[in-house]
Formats: structure tokens, sequence, C-alpha cells
């Protein structure tokens, strides 16, 4: 394609690099992100709805605990050795996998003790915010917007949840908290992935983008179960 095309394909102004491939690389990490997204949902569903599963973890046996502190550590556990193999494929694609199933078990749990209703909606509502601040950020980027300032911001916020959590403040306000904080890694990560990213780092690309989505409705089931209670 002529350079006056590549200029109106633009992700954002003053683009040096093809946009071709950087379009390319998106679509590949969204695909990622999309099949975590469809992993995650059936291991969850399988962890809520087939009762001996919940059963167990909530008999509170010895047994019990064992395996939920061990499933708890599991989703670091893998990501260890995923960082240093990031690069070397299909091994990252593997371990990539792993922690989508590692993690989909821990959120699975975490959605055994909440209402039906408070999963559903916080599915449409995550569903929404992530579409609606996905497709802010690509516009905001064509516009000349940029949102690497909000790293520090967003880190410092990550560090004052923690602190709620270690101080026990109320689940409503840390739900709250939590879904502003990851709404902001939402926008953060998506500009990230449209300007700064490397081609062969789409596996990091597509953790981060994962991640900021599944805490995200983590944050919002927690919020809307606390307000129902």
């Amino acid at each position: 394609m002529g350079k006056g095309g590549d200029i109106e394909m633009g992700l954002y102004p003053n683009m040096t690099e093809s946009p071709q491939m950087r379009w390319a690389f998106i679509r590949k990490v969204y695909s990622i992100v999309t099949l975590q997204i469809l992993i995650t949902i059936a291991i969850s569903a399988i962890v809520v709805f087939y009762r001996p599963i919940p059963d167990f973890f909530l008999s509170r046996t010895t047994s019990a605990i064992v395996a939920l502190v061990f499933l708890t550590i599991s989703p670091f556990l893998v990501m260890i050795p995923m960082i240093f193999l990031r690069d070397k494929h299909p091994w990252n694609m593997f371990l990539l996998g792993l922690f989508t199933i590692c993690f989909s078990m821990v959120i699975g749990l975490s959605c055994v003790t909440r209402s039906g209703k408070a999963i559903l909606e916080a599915a449409v509502l995550t569903a929404v915010v992530v579409g609606g601040l996905t497709m802010y950020t690509f516009w905001a980027a064509k516009r000349g917007h940029d949102f690497n300032f909000l790293g520090p911001f967003l880190s410092a916020a990550l560090l004052v949840m923690m602190v709620y959590v270690l101080v026990q403040i109320g689940t409503t306000i840390y739900g709250c908290v939590g879904a502003i904080v990851f709404a902001g890694f939402i926008i953060y990560d998506t500009d990230n992935l449209i300007k700064r990213h490397t081609y062969d780092e789409y596996v990091c690309a597509a953790i981060t983008l994962y991640l900021d989505i599944v805490n995200l409705f983590v944050s919002i089931v927690t919020a809307l179960s606390a307000a129902d209670a």
C-alpha cells in the first residue's frame, strides 16, 4: 500500500511503523484474549454448577483448605516461568493456556458464594465497560491522546487496594475502587497495545488485558454482591 494509504490507516498521528503490521498484532492479541475469556467462562461455569466441586471447597476440611491454597497460588507459580519464556514459542502459549486454566479455577471459586443475579449483572456491565473503554482508547489514540501518564497513578491505586484488603475495609468500597482502577488499566494497557508493545510481546499484551478484564469483572461482582447483602 502506498504512503497515503498508510497514513489513512494509521492508529495515531505521526505513526512510523507499518499500520498493517500493528493491526495484525492487535488482532492476534485480541484473538488470544477472546479465547482466554471463553475458557474462563467455561471453566468457571463448571466450577459453579458441578456441585461436588463447590461442596468440596466449602466443606472447610483440611484437604479442601490445602487444595484452595494451592489453586490460589497456582497462577503465580505458572506466571514465573511464563515471564522467562514469554518469547519462546510454543512454550509461551502452553504456559499462557495453563495460567488461564488455573486463574479460571480461582475465578470460578470466587463466584461460588455469589448470587446468580450479581454474576450476570457483572458480566453484562464488564462487557459494556470493556467495549466502551476499548473504543474510546482507539478513538483517543487516533486524535493524538496518550495515556502513558496513567501508569504511576494506577500502580499507586493498586497498592491502595492491597491495603484495603489488609485492613479489611468494606467490600463495597473495595469493589467500587477496584472497578475504577481496572477500568483505568484497560485504557492504559490498550494504549500500550496500540503504540508500545513490540510484535513479539503478544503474550505479555494478552495477559495484561485478560487480567484487566477479569479483575474488573471480579470487582463489579464484589460491589454488587455487597450491595445486595
